[in-house]
């Protein structure tokens, strides 16, 4: 399945055209890679996604064309989620603890 379509059936990101805007942007990756929109999804695939100030980490768990909103959430499971720093100094405090 294309990784838009993915993000949006999984209800990780609300409208499709969104989700390909925020691939086109490089804010999501694949397997540790850059991933276009129409980039395919397995399961098994490790999304990182990165939301404003933060990075979510996600597991593909299955795939769906047309799941529910109650089956949505076990499409994938979160497998962490870390803040962004916005500048150096922050970066800095950020990683000396």
């Amino acid at each position: 399945m294309r990784l838009d379509k993915y993000l949006k059936v999984s209800r990780l990101i609300k409208r499709r055209t969104l989700a390909k805007e925020v691939c086109d942007k490089a804010r999501v990756e694949i397997n540790d890679r850059p991933a276009k929109a129409s980039s395919n999804v397995k399961i098994g695939d490790k999304l990182a996604i990165r939301f404003g100030q933060k990075i979510v980490t996600v597991k593909v768990e299955d795939i769906k064309e047309n799941p529910r909103k109650e089956e949505a959430a076990s499409l994938y499971s979160v497998l962490g989620e870390v803040p962004v720093p916005r500048d150096e100094k922050e970066e800095d405090a950020y990683l000396k603890g």
